[in-house]
């Protein structure tokens, strides 16, 4: 396996792959211009990097304590790792990191350009070579998986399609965060899996005193005893006993009196995707043209219009279409005076041309309105006076983004704070119509004027942990009980903020989600031939939910549903949506839905089933546990939160 990168995705991609499922990884690290040359061997910088691979997956202080340990228990990892340094992944680069009899690569580096332009000579060097690749560009990546696809097949014409091992995937990794990041700020919020054809539903459910978690379909985890702990450590491997726990039995969970619960509460068939293009739909209503004021003006001229039209059909009896005709000409000056006619119409069309008078201010006051709203179209809204309830969102970068898209599809009220008028999220807010604040959080009057004291939310999604955290302290110095989520770089650094926080605003909710250790399994899976199809963050640990065909795995083909549940490390919870029931041996207890399972269900080989395995599971399920069980396998990084700058 070959990862290209240098940040926090690249790096703990390279030990999951290493430390969890025992490959043999090649580290391709891009050379930074501004650093001191140094020779790829040399065996300091080798062993540094090699440090920070593995402190990124086992959370260690020391970069090089892992190795240090490793070699000191005579214990060897199954596959190894090594680091190779390049100016850029050309020809010469991925020939040196063993290209040709790779199984797959991993282009993980932040420039979309980059990768592309890597893939495209991986492709050419190794036909038969699984590329996973990065891409922030979605649409760009579609076309992409299809190009590379075709040019594997055509480099060999003599193989069957459905043999030929080499396949493209393109993911995001802010993709993948987005709904945890959203959920986490949005309190009840149900974390939604999309698992093929699928939608799988699972929510958090409060703490009852003196009582279990209600199951629902099943209980995916129990959360940390010690959430409500001022001192606690929630979700971290400190926690001990009182921590998180996975995939618990029902024993374990009939015996969590008083702790919370992420439970599976509905398994349904996967509706048809919400386009893009629906989002704007109603970026601009027609109600929006005019003022509250102007629309009153504008009611009152048509009354008195229909006013002057009846009382001319009464007094004259005229027919009423011809009346409003003539009432019409008489406020627009049109008509001839009415010399000869009775007096009523004599005073009706004066009348009129008074009302004429008036109503034309209204007129050009709403011309010179539409003019101006249309030309404001283009530009960023200012919060409205009266908001409140809704969500703050720090920086629109790539995560940014994602997140104020998901936020905006499910209705829920946000103002943007941007300090770059440039930043990419910017076009998006504009085409939402989401309100935006472009100023320097840190700078005083911009939280004010994002209405943070009503806000509901704070989501600091900044590049840069000092702003985060100042941003944070300053909204906690205006309403303490706000729920804040923070994206913090540094592991250490976000703890001690993270316990800080929670000890001096226990009744607050405050939350840690990284960005990189809820993407890096979905990129091993992809590595791995199998696709991640999401991931829910607990806490600080991640569930993975993938799909496995049945067909010849000795964990699965043969045993029931029930008896095919390991606690702690993966579970049966649906049927794949496009597999069929077919396959030897009986159906004991089938249920009335093909992908809704009964505990006695039989899984047979012509079954495809959707899981729900902790990364240790999950590699158990592969076939490729390559490294010892160990406290805090599935922890990981929960407070790192950046990957990618913007």
């Amino acid at each position: 396996m070959i990862v290209w990168g240098d940040d926090a995705l690249a790096h703990r991609l390279a030990g999951e792959l290493h430390e969890v499922y025992g490959e043999q990884v090649t580290l391709l690290v891009p050379h930074r211009p501004d650093a001191p040359r140094t020779p790829v061997a040399r065996a300091g910088r080798a062993m540094a990097l090699f440090g920070r691979v593995t402190a990124a997956v086992t959370r260690t202080t020391t970069a090089t304590a892992a190795p240090a340990a490793s070699a000191a228990d005579g214990v060897e990892p199954a596959g190894t790792l090594r680091v190779v340094e390049a100016a850029e992944a050309d020809d010469r680069a991925l020939t040196d990191a063993g290209v040709e009899r790779a199984a797959a690569l991993a282009l993980v580096h932040e420039d979309d350009e980059t990768n592309i332009r890597a893939a495209l000579t991986a492709r050419r060097l190794n036909p038969r070579l699984r590329l996973v690749i990065r891409l922030y560009n979605r649409k760009l990546g579609q076309h992409l998986e299809t190009l590379l696809d075709q040019a594997a097949a055509v480099a060999e014409p003599g193989l069957d399609p459905e043999k030929l091992d080499a396949a493209t995937t393109v993911l995001s990794d802010v993709d993948t965060a987005a709904p945890g990041l959203a959920a986490a700020a949005i309190a009840g919020t149900s974390k939604v899996v999309q698992a093929g054809g699928l939608l799988l539903h699972a929510v958090e459910r409060p703490p009852t005193a003196g009582e279990a978690p209600d199951p629902g379909l099943c209980t995916l985890a129990l959360l940390s005893a010690t959430a409500g702990d001022p001192a606690g450590c929630e979700g971290s491997e400190r926690s001990g006993d009182e921590g998180p726990r996975l995939l618990p039995d029902d024993r374990t969970v009939a015996a969590a009196t008083g702790r919370a619960a992420v439970t599976l509460e509905a398994v349904t068939p996967a509706g048809p995707t919400l386009s893009p293009g629906r989002l704007a739909a109603s970026a601009l209503p027609v109600a929006s043209l005019f003022s509250r004021r102007l629309r009153w003006s504008l009611a009152g001229a048509a009354a008195a219009v229909l006013a002057l039209a009846l009382a001319s059909t009464l007094t004259i009896g005229d027919h009423p279409l011809h009346a409003a005709y003539l009432t019409l000409l008489d406020i627009f000056a049109i008509g001839d005076p009415a010399i000869g006619e009775p007096t009523s119409r004599q005073v009706l069309q004066i009348l009129a041309g008074f009302v004429g008078l008036l109503l034309l201010p209204v007129i050009v006051a709403a011309v010179i309105e539409g003019l101006g709203t249309f030309r404001t179209a283009t530009t960023l809204r200012r919060p409205p006076r009266g908001l409140s309830g809704h969500v703050v969102l720090l920086g629109l970068g790539k995560v940014g983004t994602r997140v104020l898209a998901r936020l905006r599809r499910l209705d829920i009220p946000v103002v943007c704070v941007e300090s770059d008028p440039e930043a990419r999220g910017i076009a998006v807010a504009r085409r939402l119509r989401v309100p935006t604040v472009i100023g320097d959080v840190t700078e005083e009057g911009v939280l004010e004027a994002a209405r943070i004291d009503r806000a509901h939310a704070l989501l600091a999604l900044t590049s840069v942990d000092i702003t985060n955290l100042e941003a944070a302290l300053s909204a906690r110095a205006v309403t303490p009980d706000l729920r804040v989520v923070l994206r913090l770089y540094d592991d250490d650094f976000a703890t001690a903020v993270f316990r800080t926080l929670r000890s001096a605003h226990p009744a607050a909710l405050t939350r840690s989600r990284s960005v990189s250790h809820l993407a890096a399994p979905a990129f091993a899976g992809a590595m791995l031939g199998r696709q991640v199809l999401g991931a829910v963050p607990v806490e600080r640990r991640v569930l993975l939910f993938a799909a496995v065909d049945v067909a010849d795995h000795p964990l699965l083909d043969g045993l029931t549903v029930a008896d095919a549940f390991h606690a702690g490390a993966w579970r049966v919870i649906a049927l794949d949506g496009g597999a069929t029931a077919s396959g030897a041996g009986p159906r004991a207890g089938a249920a009335g839905q093909g992908w809704r399972l009964s505990p006695e269900r039989v899984l047979g080989p012509g079954d495809r089933v959707v899981v729900a395995a902790t990364r240790r599971g999950l590699a158990e399920l592969l076939g490729r546990s390559g490294a010892p069980d160990r406290p805090g396998d599935d922890t990981g990084a929960g407070n790192t939160a950046r990957t990618e700058q913007g």
